[in-house]
């Protein structure tokens, strides 16, 4: 059993300057916080001995020594790595202010295969005035407020050393030497880049969401449909509850596959339908056992005895398997389609192809930018690539065209029109279609009438000078449009203010900064009117999906607008400050992506499990009925569900925990469909089992999910200290249960958890999770929705930004620049780095960049020259510019939202926007650096285990 981890040690005496930075992004600074109990009395740490081979006699062994990071190194010996001396921190005064009163941070070692005696001084990292890297010098922040670095001392004494006393002078801790995300990402992809990943075991750990590789199914869902937080479950509740790791999958049931990989086959058994168990009703699977010379089978997943259908008998061969295993995708591969029938329609009639309406707002703000214009414009190419089936000639999808103020405007473009017709619908109160035949049309048949539209409308409207709008009766019209269609579909809709009209879902501008750090504040989360938790309701029951761009110059409460969107499985794009020059590619490219996604429609999505375990909660862009039925109006590439499990039985380690995740969809041509990954994972009584197979992305993913779900019910302040209180308790449970013995003052960390920390920490300084007055309350609740649907590739870069040194290209190979950790150490003042985050893109230049870096990418002659105000790259005939180019688009392409790239030079104010990515340093809104946060949390697990 191999079980790598880090491992620091030594003693405790002083705690670091300026730990203050994170009080003050972590409730107010002069408060002390008290973690009360962890959890409920009985999870104390009596846990089972140690498992063989960690007793004290196997620290003996030698072996050569290695580098900290990845290596899988056999049995679990101890390895101590001193680090070099660092700049000496005078004594701290003594105060017990702010988060994590702090004890210094110790070397850290790798828990290896290496002994090493453990080294007598503990190591510090100095926080006010970090030196700075090579060539890049330390500038004074002039940026806001400036965070008072409360002096912190570790209260009474712990076991590892005496506390409050003016110990010995400590070295700084050197960041190279705590574990990074960097080289974690960059060992995974030398381990398992490139490589054909064969899915035909069960409970394996697949590469990391940031490695590229190619998948092949063989008996178990994708890593790209489904990624769980650990591979192998606990065998029982009582170890679940002890370790504390959440048991969860991430599902991304239309992810999108590489070209070279395999698309899901569809299984088609006529009037019949699919073959279910009898008892629990789970699909055909390879986790069927085939009995009695093939007569029955018994279900995985309840241990039914069921008959098989006489169409589907087949022989068994010497090992108890069908002979034609391989011809059926159902029982060979674990994702695959099938052929829905009438009874898994709506009234049990087939359903007609989705339609698109798009619904533009047409006041004073948007006519006169030009916005309304772009739109109609952009329409006329992009309604030729609407999506359709592989073999279709054209798109099935319908299309419909609404423009609105204060008051709604329809439009009949019917093909025999010469013109089209306008209708308007001034009571807003009781919305009605004023039309059925005409409004929804196929684009090709009246795409001259729609074309002529398309035209008027900018023209039609240049004098208003009506600046008021209404919202919701909007979204109710697009909706009572579907319905009366009998079909799904998607409404986009292009809205730019606070609908303060006269209507139902009017709004009132609510932003309270007050409000911000009292119990109060998650009231700025959810809807200020109910009526559109209502709305959202009655859209998912008829299959409409809200897509919303918003294009607001000031507050326009997200968190009220956002809500349909985010409860029909739609999508919130944002354009703050829209200008037409600066933005509109940004704007037109997410427009055409997602008019060209692949989606599935009116769709509702069943979790299954084997015996002993149950799904109990669901995270996601999603609409839950009842306790089981995932409901979403539509559900495209980019969304992923998360699941969480516990347990109402011990798991059987021979049967291991069986998931069937069954999405129920009408495809883009109108035809019903099932959908079925599924995936098998151990389970263990041995904890180091379920430790070794945890995925830190995953985890965080489920993390921020469950905490950004939380903020709606309970005080920012709670949702932070509970993240914190769950990181130390996963990580002290594997001290306790899992780790051969140390001294306790040694910090250890499991392999697959290394970096969890550090992901942690970034999540703890998000702004959802950070009330400061500089952060709107819109920007907020869109980062807040963004995250709840995304998948587990998303919230990596999300909340670990990819940062490139692009100074050094080489411009001869393919490949990305590795990348470098986020932290300004990292950046020199004679490079250039491009730093993205899935959302924002920086082009940081230092102040001493070589000119022929300057002259190739933006053809001018120095850096002084260089203009910030460009939103992309100039296109240049040269290898630099066109392999940064390239770099670019590739990033780009693996994502949702279109990145607009900001230029920030070195010095200038824009730089206080790219340093809030440099996640892994201190955050000027008050969030800890790594290292400060990797002391907190290793004081609370010495807390728990003394």
């Amino acid at each position: 059993m191999s079980q790598q981890g880090y491992v620091a040690a030594p003693p405790y005496s002083q705690s670091q300057p300026g730990i203050g930075g994170f009080s003050a992004g972590f409730g107010p600074p002069n408060s002390s916080l008290h973690y009360g109990h962890y959890g409920d009395p009985n999870s104390s740490y009596s846990a089972p001995p140690p498992s063989p081979g960690t007793t004290p006699s196997s620290r003996m062994s030698s072996g050569p020594p290695t580098s900290f990071q990845g290596l899988q190194l056999p049995p679990p010996t101890q390895q101590q790595i001193t680090l070099p001396p660092g700049s000496q921190v005078p004594p701290p005064a003594n105060n017990m202010n702010g988060l994590c009163a702090q004890p210094s941070l110790p070397p850290m070692a790798r828990q290896d295969g290496i002994p090493g005696p453990v080294p007598p001084t503990s190591n510090l990292q100095q926080l006010s005035g970090q030196p700075p890297g090579p060539g890049y010098h330390p500038q004074p922040a002039n940026y806001g407020p400036q965070m008072a670095g409360s002096q912190l001392s570790y209260p009474g004494a712990f076991p590892g050393g005496p506390a409050q006393l003016a110990g010995p002078q400590q070295k700084k801790l050197d960041p190279d030497s705590i574990p990074s995300p960097i080289q974690v990402i960059e060992n995974d992809k030398a381990s398992r880049g490139g490589q054909i990943y064969a899915t035909n075991t069960r409970g394996q750990v697949p590469p990391l969401v940031t490695t590229d590789c190619v998948i092949q199914d063989q008996g178990h869902a994708s890593p790209r449909y489904i990624r769980c937080t650990t591979y192998c479950f606990p065998s029982s509740s009582d170890m679940a509850k002890q370790a504390r790791i959440p048991l969860a999958a991430v599902i991304q049931p239309f992810a999108t596959v590489p070209p070279n990989e395999a698309p899901l086959y569809v299984v088609n058994h006529g009037e019949t339908g699919p073959i279910r168990c009898n008892r629990c009703k789970a699909y055909m699977c390879p986790f069927m056992q085939f009995i009695e010379g093939g007569r029955r089978y018994q279900c995985g997943f309840c241990n039914c005895i069921n008959d098989v259908p006489p169409f589907f008998f087949q022989h068994l061969d010497h090992i108890g398997r069908r002979v034609d295993h391989y011809e059926r995708p159902e029982l060979s591969l674990g994702s695959y389609e099938y052929v829905a029938t009438l009874d898994y329609c709506r009234n049990n009639k087939p359903p007609k192809p989705p339609a698109y309406i798009f619904m533009i707002d047409v006041s004073y703000r948007n006519i006169n930018s030009g916005l309304v214009k772009l739109i109609c414009d952009e329409l006329k190419t992009l309604l030729d690539k609407l999506p359709r089936e592989e073999q279709e000639e054209s798109s099935a999808i319908q299309v419909g065209f609404v423009t609105y103020n204060k008051v709604l405007h329809f439009f009949n473009v019917k093909s025999s029109l010469a013109q089209p017709q306008m209708m308007v619908v001034s009571d807003v109160g009781e919305v009605f279609v004023p039309l059925l035949d005409g409004f929804l049309v196929n684009f090709q048949e009246s795409r001259s009438v729609v074309i002529n539209l398309l035209d008027q409308i900018p023209e039609m409207f240049a004098d208003t000078n009506e600046s008021e709008t209404v919202f919701a009766p909007v979204i109710q019209a697009g909706m009572e449009a579907l319905k009366a269609a009998e079909c799904a579909g998607k409404l986009f809709i292009f809205h730019s203010s606070l609908p303060t009209a006269e209507a139902p879902g009017k709004l009132r501008n609510r932003d309270d900064k007050k409000l911000l750090n009292t119990d109060k504040e998650k009231t700025l989360f959810q809807p200020q009117v109910n009526s559109y938790e209502a709305l959202a309701r009655d859209c998912v029951a008829n299959g409409c999906c809200v897509n919303l761009f918003l294009f607001p110059n000031q507050y326009v409460d997200v968190a009220s607008m956002g809500l349909i969107t985010m409860y029909t499985g739609g999508t919130l794009y944002k354009y703050n400050n829209f200008q037409l020059d600066a933005d509109s590619t940004q704007f037109l490219s997410d427009l055409r992506k997602d008019i060209e996604k692949k989606t599935g429609f009116d769709a509702i999505m069943r979790v299954r499990t084997s015996t002993g375990f149950r799904a109990t909660d669901f995270f996601g862009a999603i609409y839950m009925n009842n306790t089981t039925d995932v409901e979403m109006a539509a559900v495209d590439c980019d969304k992923a569900v998360t699941v969480e499990f516990k347990h109402d039985d011990k798991l059987n380690e021979d049967s291991g925990a069986l998931i069937q995740c069954a999405v129920l969809y009408t495809s883009i041509s109108g035809q019903r469909r099932l959908r079925i990954h599924n995936i098998g994972l151990n389970c263990s009584s041995q904890l180091a089992d379920v430790y070794k197979t945890c995925e830190t992305d995953a985890l965080i993913n489920f993390f921020a999910k469950s905490a950004f779900k939380a903020v709606l019910s309970q005080p920012l302040k709670t949702v932070r200290e509970i993240l914190v209180n769950q990181t130390a308790h996963m990580l002290a449970c594997y001290r306790k249960n899992c780790a051969s013995p140390s001294a306790v003052s040694q910090l250890i960390l499991p392999d697959a958890m290394k970096v969890l920390p550090v992901y942690m920490n970034c999540l703890l300084k998000s702004c959802v999770l950070v009330g400061r007055p500089e952060i709107p309350t819109d920007e907020r609740a869109y980062h807040r929705q963004l995250v709840m649907s995304m998948g587990v590739a998303d919230t990596q870069l999300f909340f670990y930004p990819q940062l490139l040194p692009i100074h050094g290209l080489d411009l001869k190979s393919d490949a990305v620049p590795a990348a470098v950790r986020c932290s300004e150490e990292r950046l020199s003042e004679g490079g250039a780095f491009l730093l993205a985050n899935g959302l924002s893109m920086f082009l940081w230049l230092g102040v001493s960049a070589p000119p022929e870096l300057i002259q190739g990418l933006f053809n001018v002659p120095s850096f002084t020259h260089i203009s910030t105000e460009a939103t992309s790259l100039p296109d240049l005939d040269n290898p630099f510019s066109k392999k940064l180019k390239s770099i670019v688009e590739h990033i780009q392409s693996q994502k949702p939202y279109t990145m607009k790239l900001i230029i920030v030079k070195q010095r200038e104010q824009p730089e206080m926007l790219f340093r809030q990515f440099l996640v892994e340093d201190k955050s000027i809104y008050g969030g800890a650096s790594y290292v400060d946060f990797l002391c907190c949390v290793h004081k609370e697990i010495c807390q728990l285990l003394s």
